[in-house]
């Protein structure tokens, strides 16, 4: 098809469409009616001669040729919009969307990136945290940061920096905790993953007592409450290493468990541009240098 015949606004509603999986969402992200974007994707279906989605209760499937051209959209669109961004300031910078799961970017990131900016001026580095629940395609990133075991479909997975979990608590509560037992009865905060009590009392040599306390989706927020002498909070020395320089928290067993780690992730199937081998570059060797 010669250039001047491209359905640029048509070929741009498929690609929202087809990545929000839903009209409706798509007409919120472009500003406009969900029967604007009907007809869109209808006069893109005659052009073609195809159809490019089947209505679900759950959503909208892509058919077999939708599946072969949203990449290249996708793609394309991308491309154009960083280059665009670059543009911003009046000057050509390479713009980087990066989600990170907060306690990364509290616990660590941020007081790391100033050598980064200083090194990399044409790098406009922007920092977008999460809870560790990411979509890097329908939420317009390049790269997330995230803890796991390194298995996302369809990403490459760099494996970051290792965060081992133990008891952290208050100095006077920790008064009162001289062996694993001594937790019973304790406030345990915990997070989604129901597993990690549990695995910590095995590893302390001691019985896991029927943990029902608060459960939290924030690594900050339990730290914040053990802070206060509230309860005992699971978590990472590494991510919290100035409250515990300071003596705000306290680690009062040595026994800590492996659940995963930080990982820095990206599509698999789109090329890193110049700015994504950067930062994956920077953060990887700053990420040894903490483990050595």
């Amino acid at each position: 098809m010669d250039r001047p015949n491209l359905p640029l606004n048509a070929l741009r509603a498929f690609e929202v469409a087809a990545r929000q999986g839903s009209f409706t969402q798509a007409a919120i992200e472009l500003r406009v009616s969900q029967a604007a974007v009907s007809h869109q994707i209808k006069g893109l279906e005659d052009l073609l001669g195809v159809q490019l989605f089947t209505r679900t209760p759950k959503g909208l499937l892509l058919t077999d040729e939708a599946i072969a051209l949203f990449p290249v959209i996708n793609d394309s669109l991308d491309r154009v919009g960083r280059v665009l961004d670059g543009f911003l300031d009046g000057r050509y910078q390479e713009t980087l969307h990066v989600g990170v799961v907060t306690t990364f970017a509290v616990g660590w990131l941020m007081r790391q990136l100033a050598p980064f900016r200083t090194a990399h001026p044409g790098i406009d580095l922007r920092i977008w945290t999460n809870n560790n629940r990411v979509d890097i395609s329908k939420e317009g990133l390049d790269m997330a940061i995230r803890f796991g075991a390194g298995r996302w479909s369809g990403m490459e997975a760099v494996p970051l920096m290792e965060a081992p979990l133990t008891p952290l608590c208050s100095p006077r509560l920790a008064e009162k905790l001289k062996k694993p037992a001594d937790l019973h009865g304790q406030v345990l905060l915990r997070s989604y993953r129901a597993d990690e009590w549990p695995a910590w009392f095995d590893k302390a040599g001691s019985v896991c007592p029927n943990v029902c306390d608060p459960i939290f989706d924030s690594s900050i927020a339990m730290a914040d409450i053990a802070e206060t002498g509230a309860g005992v909070a699971l978590l990472s020395p590494a991510m919290f290493a100035e409250r515990l320089e300071a003596g705000r928290l306290v680690a009062p067993f040595p026994a800590q468990i492996e659940t995963g780690r930080y990982w820095l992730t990206y599509p698999a199937r789109k090329p890193p541009t110049p700015a994504m081998i950067s930062f994956r570059e920077w953060v990887l060797d700053r990420s040894i240098e903490v483990a050595a």
